[in-house]
């Protein structure tokens, strides 16, 4: 039986370690079943329904661990935890007190009291800031029912908030009542506790002053020399003599189980030997002692993220969102969210990559163009568009939705799709083609003769392109003067034609055409002239 009790302790740590809280609850009951008198396992059950949020029941554990082990520290420690949640802290700092007279150089006792002692003294000055305030209403059956009532919670909100308005708000029964609750717990339990009197001693004659003691001095030997293998280590971890500075850690564990630090380096080291699953569960030990020792909540962060890292290495972007996050919760850095920021874009691009398939790209093409033929062309621009997600690098699914587009008058969209065929392959002459269109379309003349040029150049015979290009210089001739209007309401027109060195450009290549050859080797230059080209204002022959 003594085995069986063993494993499901250990099955209830491991859930626990895992955020598993009800499955650890139930590992932790089925051992009590079994031996009953187990201290431990009442301890552990006990920190299993604090972190559960069922304080009630972590403090009656806690109460039997203490009367099966009245001389054991823990016991008063898990007590004290309960109580804190609960609110009442009179009584949890009275719990901290008595494991610290059993365990007088605890400093998790000591550094519980002081942190209890704070939040007294918070709730002291705004009882609707007391931490978990909802459980506490639920737990009294006046209160309970208001909490249905979302008038009541945004007044609550309000409350907390703005503690200068309770004053206002006490001829409403529902304030009077909760600040009752929220008060029997913090300060009418039990009379507030004093620190105790002691007769004053008689003066004593003032000794030689000392050299100051190192805080370090002030520590438990076993504390002390936890410390001494952590430099030691620190030292070997330096040099990268890493199982050298692992020996260092791992004894600085044994004699102080409670400091968190220890267990980070450890993982350090186990990250620089590229053992990323130790590294992971060495952090995860660590998160798990830390919450126990009420560490600080950057340390907290730094597991965290020691985990992200780790899953980073491992390219498993996801985990490693996940864990970045984590420790964004508990310490916000602009280095968190950068590196959050990178993650998603691989986890976007990862998602785009394993969603491409050649194969099924066609199919959906071939889907696209049946519709197209119908005269369904929305239908058909869902299928091309499937195409392209399905093989985003294929010029022809755009050609073909630009068509589709194009029949919808829709010409911003395949002027877009347009320019995408282009991009993706300079000498598909069908993306020239349907751009020279859509221009036309758009009464941009001068655009769409330059797009029927670039198609010309690779084939000078396809009969498209040339009969787009004749109309185009038919309607420029035929109306000169509305495609002057046309290119003076373009802003960028206006502005090359007031540029004094445009101008008289403009006028040498009137003299002597042949001076064109020289602008052009300027790219600043050939641009505008482009541009003005395109406007129809001029034409190079």
């Amino acid at each position: 039986m003594a085995d069986k009790v063993a494993s499901l302790k250990e099955s209830g740590n491991v859930a626990l370690q895992e955020g598993k809280f009800d499955e650890a609850i139930k590992h932790y009951t089925e051992a009590i079943g079994l031996d009953s008198s187990n201290h431990v396992l009442y301890s552990n059950r006990s920190a299993a329904y604090a972190k559960a949020a069922k304080y009630q029941e972590a403090l009656e554990d806690a109460e039997k661990t203490i009367s099966l082990k009245p001389d054991w520290g823990k016991g008063y420690s898990r007590k004290g935890s309960a109580l804190a949640y609960l609110g009442m802290y009179n009584q949890s700092i009275k719990a901290y007190q008595k494991g610290l007279q059993l365990d007088p150089n605890n400093e998790q006792l000591k550094n519980s009291i002081a942190e209890v002692r704070a939040q007294r003294t918070a709730a002291a000055a705004n009882p609707f800031n007391s931490p978990h305030i909802y459980e506490k209403l639920a737990a009294d059956p006046t209160t309970r029912k208001y909490l249905a009532d979302p008038d009541y919670l945004k007044l609550l909100q309000e409350l907390r908030a703005n503690p200068q308005v309770i004053s206002t708000k006490l001829q409403d029964p529902r304030v009077f009542n909760t600040i009752g609750v929220l008060m029997r717990n913090e300060f009418m339990d039990e009379p507030m506790e004093t620190e105790p009197m002691n007769p004053p001693e008689p003066p004593k004659p003032k000794p030689e002053p000392k050299p100051e003691k190192k805080e370090e001095d002030n520590l438990p030997p076993e504390k002390r020399k936890a410390l001494e293998e952590k430099k030691l280590g620190n030292e070997a971890y330096k040099k990268k003599c890493f199982e050298e500075a692992l020996q260092h850690y791992n004894k600085a564990v044994e004699l102080d189980s409670t400091e968190i630090v220890y267990l980070l380096n450890i993982a350090a080291v186990y990250f620089e030997q590229k053992e990323y699953q130790k590294c992971i569960a060495q952090c995860e030990k660590a998160i798990e002692v830390g919450r126990e020792n009420r560490a600080d909540f950057k340390l907290i962060a730094k597991a965290f993220t020691r985990i992200g890292h780790a899953y980073k290495k491992m390219e498993n972007w996801k985990q490693a969102k996940v864990y970045y996050e984590k420790s964004m919760s508990e310490h916000r850095t602009p280095e968190i969210k950068t590196l959050l920021s990178d993650i998603d874009k691989r986890i976007k691009e990862e998602e785009r990559k394993a969603y491409v398939d050649p194969v099924k790209a066609e199919e959906e093409k071939e889907l696209g163009n049946q519709k197209y033929k119908d005269g369904d062309y929305p239908a058909a621009i869902k299928h091309y568009s499937e195409a392209i997600l399905r093989n985003p690098d294929d010029p022809k699914y755009y050609s073909n939705r630009a068509a589709c587009y194009t029949k919808l008058a829709a010409f911003d969209l395949g002027l877009k799709d347009c320019e995408k065929v282009v991009e993706l392959d300079p000498k598909f002459i069908k993306g020239w083609i349907r751009k020279g269109k859509i221009l036309q379309a758009m009464q941009q003349q001068g655009k769409a003769l330059t797009a029927y040029q670039k198609a010309l150049e690779l084939d000078p015979q396809n009969s498209e392109a040339l009969e787009g290009y004749r109309s185009c210089a038919v309607s420029a001739s035929s109306n000169p003067e509305e495609v002057r209007k046309r290119a003076m309401a373009d802003p960028e027109v206006q502005s090359i034609l007031r540029d004094p060195a445009m101008r008289m450009i403009l006028e040498q290549m009137q003299q002597d055409p042949r001076a064109l050859q020289d602008h052009l080797k300027n790219p600043d230059i050939a641009a505008k002239l482009q541009k003005l080209l395109e406007s129809g204002l001029i034409a190079i022959h």
